[in-house]
């Protein structure tokens, strides 16, 4: 596992490497993502830290949008564990805040009354900050839905395994009250420690990446 989590690693080491603001142009509709982190490496290159893909047709760019630009942590679970995280180290009550999902018509007429919207907005903006000056990423094409959800999974159960790719004791997830993003060392919960790449999986995923259009 060790050695296929070095080779993606090393695959992904050679696309193009965006940060905040990028060129939605230079992004393919339908993709697969892959994060980095300020100060984090793994392999002799950037650790990645998360992986991400979409569900609907054409929507990779409008994801990343979500994630680096859109201040709603209801609509992005990534920006909501920063925010975790982020809280977690102050040692902020506002968290149970946090935690609640409006996303709902219902959810927000039953909770407007409990949370302090001026934090929220404070922290959103936090969070985008955070994301904005330490984040990048690179992505590669996958049109097919099926094909993108099962190298994504692959992908992420690959990092979550692998024991030669660990955070930074400075690693902001360390503080999250997320146990598996702890452990796992990953912006995510979901997909851990399943089925890893198999070599058949790497030869698709160096194709893929070798015979990219962006």
């Amino acid at each position: 596992m060790s050695e296929y989590c070095q080779i993606i690693h090393e695959c992904f080491s050679g696309l193009k490497n965006h940060s905040f603001p990028f060129n939605k142009d230079e992004i393919p509709k339908n993709g697969i993502y892959i994060l980095f982190e300020n100060g984090e490496f793994g392999h002799y290159s950037n650790r990645i830290v998360r992986i991400g893909t979409h569900t609907g047709n054409n929507q990779l760019r409008s994801r990343l949008n979500q994630h680096f630009v859109n201040e709603n942590k209801d609509r992005s679970i990534f920006r909501k564990n920063i925010g975790r995280a982020l809280l977690c180290c102050d040692e902020d009550p506002f968290l149970k805040q946090w935690d609640l999902d409006l996303t709902t018509k219902k959810a927000k007429e039953l909770y407007s009354d409990s949370v302090d919207f001026v934090k929220q907005e404070e922290t959103e903006k936090r969070v985008t900050k955070y994301i904005q000056d330490n984040f990048s990423f690179v992505v590669f094409q996958v049109d097919d839905k099926e094909e993108r959800l099962y190298l994504e999974s692959k992908i992420i159960s690959t990092v979550s395994g692998c024991e030669e790719c660990k955070p930074s004791q400075q690693w902001l997830g360390l503080n999250s009250p997320k146990e598996k993003i702890r452990k796992s060392g990953l912006w995510q919960v979901n997909e851990l420690w399943k089925e890893p790449l198999s070599e058949e999986d790497v030869n698709k995923i160096q194709k893929i990446v070798s015979n990219r259009e962006f």
